[in-house]
């Protein structure tokens, strides 16, 4: 992935007002909540692994 992959908005208050931190690749900060998080790619799953999966209860 060689471009920053560009959150919607706040995770925390919903808020659209965010800025590239300066922590690193991957960083956010919120200008509404003053709050500053990480976005961090985990990888792909295999087919049928997604916990959205029909037939598949939550605990």
């Amino acid at each position: 992935m060689s471009e920053r992959a560009a959150p919607f908005h706040c995770p925390y208050c919903g808020d659209e007002d965010l800025r590239p931190g300066e922590q690193g690749h991957g960083a956010w900060e919120c200008a509404a909540c003053s709050r500053a998080f990480q976005l961090k790619f985990l990888g792909l799953l295999a087919p049928g692994t997604s916990s959205n999966t029909p037939g598949r209860e939550e605990i």
